[in-house]
């Protein structure tokens, strides 16, 4: 298949989430047939509900900044699906990820023909087989895993990873997980099996005594209170530098490249698991800890682009941190352009962000998920949230952002990480550029 069959073909297994069943077997039996491409190199499993790709970039960055040869897996992807799949810091190519694409798609239809499978695997199962594929074919010394969603049922999991780390855990698709967050912080727990090393953000008390309840039955001690963070100082846009004390090391004036208070915890999450490799056999020098710390991206996350702040906050936690960096780093008046998956707590999340907003424009994604613009208005209405604006495309919403923001004002992008995606695109184009 060329790259667009492979992404039609891919979509056609329906959305990575409404059609998405949670289960390791299809997983598991798709990798055996494909010669079990994971067990070719040592791997790291990172969940959580929010902050785990920006740990995973973090990490990736640290082994990077060691000559280590990585593999990254992340979702969702904003622009293109190659973005998933990142070789030595680099996403894989369109020609490269159809030729895995294919060995996978026809594997798993030769399973299905022949009964061993009912159905053909997930979007989200076809897509990790092509990530652990391509690394074992770029001969990866380590692969760092993003979990899609939960942990103990996710496709990822399979890899079984020596490593796991959970950053904070907070409520999140709970149609999947569990309606409280002892049930979402079993899901996410489960990551962590006998043999394993575990690393574990501050989490709030539910939530930890779960995963050390967990733990323990694994016969795992995990790291969980042996740090502790000083801030030295923050630049204006919400970068800060830190002292991070571990049980063994004292890291000072580390520069966290990414914005906001709450990366402080993610870059202690990542610099943990670093020292939990090095614990391992691993050789990663403390100069490539603090370096990949200050050097690390993941886009859509606290960005600036051309002007635009964009985030992908997407459930009432991470809506929660940007309403915090607006009043620590951003001088009013803001100009919030929101849209929202449907399944998510769509009136937590505008409680916490649109009386933040001199101007509220409304919008959905390009999904079948989304809320519609209207579905929000009804929302805003009931806060009693005023100057709001309805629109029906990202495109539509940036130029009435445009419209009404005054030189002064900043447009933040927000609610969900589907919409960044399309705004990034336009941005790309220079359609929107501030």
């Amino acid at each position: 298949m060329e790259f667009s069959e492979t992404l039609s073909y891919l979509l056609s297994l329906g959305h990575e989430t409404l059609a998405m069943k949670l289960g390791l077997r299809n997983t598991e039996l798709l990798l055996e047939a494909l010669g079990n491409p994971h067990h070719s190199f040592a791997s790291v499993q990172i969940a959580g509900t929010n902050g785990k790709g920006s740990a995973a970039a973090m990490l990736d960055s640290i082994c990077r900044q060691a000559d280590l040869r990585t593999g990254l897996f992340t979702s969702p992807h904003l622009i293109s699906i190659t973005e998933r799949i990142k070789i030595a810091g680099f996403d894989i190519s369109t020609d490269e990820f159809a030729k895995l694409g294919t060995q996978v798609r026809t594997v798993a239809e030769g399973l299905v023909a022949q009964g061993t499978l009912q159905s053909l695997p997930t979007f989200f199962e076809h897509v990790t087989a092509i990530a652990l594929l391509a690394f074992k074919d770029a001969a990866v010394d380590i692969a760092i895993l993003e979990t899609g969603l939960g942990g103990r049922l996710d496709a990822t999991t399979m890899a079984g990873a020596g490593i796991v780390a959970i950053t904070p855990i907070a409520l999140d698709h709970q149609e999947y997980l569990g309606a409280t967050l002892a049930e979402i912080a079993a899901e996410k727990a489960a990551i962590i099996r006998p043999g394993t090393t575990a690393i574990i953000a501050a989490q709030e008390q539910e939530a930890r005594e779960v995963i050390q309840r967990h733990a323990t039955e694994c016969g795992v001690t995990p790291s969980i209170s042996d740090y502790q963070t000083s801030i030295e100082a923050a630049t204006a846009d919400g970068r800060f530098t830190v002292t991070i004390q571990t049980e063994g090391e004292r890291y000072e004036s580390v520069r966290i490249g990414l914005r906001g208070r709450h990366q402080i915890e993610n870059a202690a999450t990542a610099l943990r698991t670093a020292e939990a490799l090095n614990q391992q056999g691993w050789k990663i020098p403390r100069t490539a800890i603090v370096d990949g710390i200050a050097t690390a991206q993941h886009p859509g996350r606290l960005e600036l682009i051309g002007g635009y702040l964009v985030d992908g906050a997407h459930n009432p936690s991470a809506a929660q941190t940007l309403l915090e960096y607006f009043n620590e780093f951003v001088n009013p008046p803001v100009t919030l352009v929101f849209g929202a998956m449907r399944d998510k707590n769509l009136v937590e999340m505008a409680a916490i962000l649109f009386p933040a907003a001199a101007k509220l424009v409304l919008t959905q994604a390009n999904n079948p998920r989304s809320a519609s613009a209207e579905e929000l208005e009804e929302i805003a209405r009931a806060l009693d949230i005023n100057n709001v604006l309805v629109t029906h495309s990202i495109s539509e919403a940036l130029t009435k952002a445009n419209e009404v923001t005054s030189s002064s004002g900043l447009i933040c992008i927000t609610g969900s990480l589907y919409l960044l995606g399309e705004a990034r695109a336009l941005m790309n184009a220079s359609a929107f550029s501030l």
